[in-house]
């Protein structure tokens, strides 16, 4: 049995268990069943309400998540080849990191008002320093053996030298890093959304809470859940695969 069959099984399997302990256990408007659910994700689609703020927080998150991959790759490198600014700048980053992206939310209110730019800057927010610390580990955990053989056949020079060793070596420490920066900004995304004005996922699923509609509410954090899968193995796996062919590394990712 392929891993397809496997999955698809197990989500049937899943719905049924579900829609059967909402009717046995009687949940009533406190957590909706599948159907219910089900029916809501139509009627979105359907009206194209859903369709409409799928596409508004995709296109915040794909501007900020950017954002905070060329901001932090740069960063994760001056850091990682700087020890002046690693002890400095980067030991200010790694005290960000701890602070919740939606700390922030206030000071960009202040400084954007309740629009596009406030959720975009604290959707980058919420990625960069994640995307900045992993480039900067990636870049310093390369083995030395790599950059003095590099050097050994004549790739001294420095540009050369970071964009045909460094770069492939710390490849899987940056994919990991997008991988997080992206969960991270989905995080942010949908906490700036639920005060912003405008149409998006997080402000339908504010919505739903102030409507009291908890099947609209699930179905939001379902779209995202499934957004994130897709984007995981559809995007991010794919790059990882490709990038290992061509520079031929597969042998020592097995």
């Amino acid at each position: 049995m392929t891993k397809l069959w496997r999955k698809t099984i197990f989500l049937i399997l899943l719905l049924v268990i579900w829609e059967t302990a909402y009717r046995t256990m009687h949940w009533g408007w406190r957590f909706p069943s599948a159907l219910q659910t089900m029916q809501t994700f139509y009627d979105g689609i359907a009206n194209g309400q859903l369709l409409e703020a799928t596409f508004s927080s995709l296109r915040r998150i794909l501007i900020a998540f950017v954002l905070s991959c060329v901001i932090g790759m740069t960063l994760g490198v001056l850091f990682a080849r700087s020890r002046l600014l690693d002890e400095t700048f980067g030991f200010v980053i790694v005290a960000l990191q701890t602070v919740p992206s939606i700390a922030w939310l206030p000071f960009a209110i202040i400084w954007f008002g309740l629009n596009d730019f406030a959720v975009v800057f604290i959707t980058t927010i919420g990625a960069t320093w994640t995307m900045t610390i992993a480039s900067r580990s990636g870049i310093r955990n390369i083995p030395s053996i790599y950059l003095k053989s590099a050097q050994m056949f004549g790739t001294g020079r420095r540009f050369r030298l970071f964009y045909q060793v460094m770069v492939p070596a710390a490849i899987p420490q940056l994919i990991t890093g997008m991988r997080m920066a992206w969960a991270f900004a989905w995080r942010a995304l949908v906490s700036g959304e639920l005060i912003a004005r405008g149409i998006g996922l997080g402000q339908l699923l504010e919505e739903g809470r102030s409507l009291g509609d908890t099947s609209l509410m699930l179905c939001i954090v379902l779209v995202i859940a499934i957004l994130g899968t897709i984007s995981d193995h559809l995007v991010f796996k794919r790059i990882e695969e490709r990038i290992w062919t061509q520079y031929g590394l597969h042998a020592a990712k097995t």
